[in-house]
C-alpha cells in the first residue's frame, strides 16, 4: 500500500489498494466514505490529511452541503507542520472552497478566494504536480467571479495540457468541459463537441459517474435531436443515481428551467476539481 503521506492526488489508476478504494467510493459522490478510509492515516501523514480536505471540498462543489465538516478538516490541516508545497495544497483548498461558496451562493468569499489562490501560486512550483489542478481553479475563479473573464481560457488551455502532459485523466476531462463552453462562446460548435465528448470519453474511461453527467449534459448543448434528448436522459438517470448529484446540475436537466426565457444559452455550470 503507498504512504499516504506522499499521495499527490486520489487517482483512478494504480496498483495501490487504498488509492483504488477510494477513487471508487469519491467517483460514485460516496465522499464522506472516502474520507473515513484516509482516517487511520491523517495522525501522522500530511498527505492523507490534506486529500481528506479535497474530498470534503469536492463534497460542497457537488451537494452545496458539508461546508463546516470541510472547514474544520481544512483548518486542522493547516495547524500541521507543513512544507511549503503542502502549504501550497492547503491554500489551493481554501481558496476553492471560498470560490464554491460564492459562486453558489452560499456566502460572499470573494476576497478570500482571490488570496488563497494567490497564495497558492507563490508557495507551489510551476512545474509541481499540483501546478493544473490550480491553474484550473484560478480560471474557474477568473471565468465566474472577475471583471475580465477572457483570461480564464488561457489558465484552462494550460491545465489541460499539463494535465495531459502528466496522464491526470480525472482533471483533463474537467477542464475539456470548460474549454467546450468557451468553444460555445466563441460560437465553434464543432470544436465544442470535440471537447465535451472528450470529457465524456474520459469520464467513462476512469469510471468517474460523478463526471461523465455533467459531460453527458454538455455534450447535448451541441448534439442534433434525437441525440440530444437521449443524452440528457442518461445525465439525469445518473444524476438520479446518485441521489440528485451534482446538486448543480439537477435544473439543468429540468425541462421547465433548462432553457432561459430570453433564449439565451445556458450559462456554463461550475465544475468540481477532479483530482488534486
Amino acid at each position: 500500500m503507498a504512504d499516504p503521506a506522499v499521495l499527490r492526488t486520489v487517482r483512478s489508476e494504480g496498483d495501490d489498494p487504498l488509492t483504488r478504494a477510494v477513487w471508487r467510493l469519491r467517483s460514485r459522490g460516496c465522499w464522506e466514505e472516502a474520507a473515513g478510509l484516509l482516517t487511520p492515516f491523517v495522525p501522522h501523514h500530511h498527505g492523507a490529511a490534506l486529500r481528506q480536505v479535497e474530498l470534503y471540498v469536492e463534497r460542497c462543489v457537488h451537494t452545496s452541503e458539508g461546508w463546516d465538516k470541510a472547514e474544520e478538516a481544512l483548518r486542522a490541516a493547516e495547524s500541521l507542520p507543513l512544507t511549503d508545497a503542502e502549504r501550497g495544497v492547503a491554500a489551493c483548498e481554501r481558496g476553492y472552497l471560498a470560490y464554491a461558496s460564492t459562486h453558489l451562493g452560499v456566502r460572499d468569499r470573494t476576497d478570500e478566494a482571490r488570496s488563497a489562490l494567490g497564495r497558492a501560486a507563490a508557495l507551489l512550483d510551476p512545474a509541481g504536480p499540483s501546478r493544473p489542478l490550480l491553474d484550473f481553479r484560478r480560471g474557474l475563479m477568473t471565468q465566474h467571479l472577475s471583471d475580465s473573464p477572457q483570461g480564464a481560457e488561457a489558465s484552462f488551455r494550460r491545465a489541460h495540457a499539463e494535465a495531459t502532459a502528466r496522464g491526470d485523466l480525472p482533471l483533463r476531462a474537467a477542464v475539456a468541459r470548460q474549454l467546450g463552453w468557451w468553444a460555445i462562446e466563441a460560437g465553434e460548435p464543432a470544436v465544442a463537441r470535440e471537447h465535451f465528448a472528450e470529457s465524456l470519453r474520459l469520464c467513462e474511461e476512469t469510471g468517474h459517474l460523478v463526471g461523465a453527467a455533467p459531460a453527458l449534459a454538455a455534450l447535448a448543448e451541441v448534439a442534433p435531436e434525437p441525440e440530444a434528448a437521449r443524452l440528457r436522459e442518461e445525465a439525469a438517470r445518473l444524476v438520479r443515481l446518485l441521489g440528485d448529484v451534482p446538486r448543480w446540475l439537477v435544473p439543468r436537466l429540468v425541462p421547465a428551467q433548462a432553457v432561459p426565457t430570453d433564449g439565451a444559452a445556458a450559462p456554463a455550470p461550475v465544475e468540481a476539481a477532479e483530482t488534486g
